[in-house]
């Protein structure tokens, strides 16, 4: 009985896991650094969103509004909606991703996001911070 308790919790939480990050760990794609590009980060989610999800993008946006005002966009798409589905296809975004833009340079800090958002939102800060202000 113990033993099928332990299973059940573990194949709850492998589930949840699944499906909150089923997006393929693209870490920092194309890391070559073009500074005064203008900075853009965009949120993509679908309209079904577990708290993490939601957390991403608050913390992520509330960093970065803290952080550099009007100098970088935040933009969170819902990609169940023809706008969002046309912007993920041009930044070839194919699932829920944190990602930052300058122009040709592309970082997906998803991972980042979906580990620190809830448990620690000033570590993910830090992490945005890191990555944008090379970019600045």
């Amino acid at each position: 009985m113990k033993t099928s308790n332990i299973l059940f919790l573990f194949f709850i939480a492998l589930s949840i896991n699944i499906s909150c990050s089923a997006q393929p760990d693209k870490n920092n794609v194309n890391t070559e650094v073009k500074t005064g590009d203008h900075v853009e980060v965009f949120y993509f989610h679908s309209s079904r969103r577990c708290e993490t999800c939601k957390a991403v993008e608050e913390v992520s946006k509330t960093s970065i509004a803290e952080l550099y005002g009007e100098t970088v966009s935040f933009t969170g798409y819902n990609l169940d909606e023809p706008e969002a589905a046309k912007k993920a296809e041009e930044l070839e975004v194919s699932g829920q991703t944190l990602l930052i833009v300058s122009g040709d340079t592309k970082i997906n800090i998803t991972n980042d996001g979906f580990l620190y958002a809830r448990i620690n939102p000033e570590k993910l800060k830090q992490i945005i911070k890191g990555k944008i202000d090379p970019l600045i």
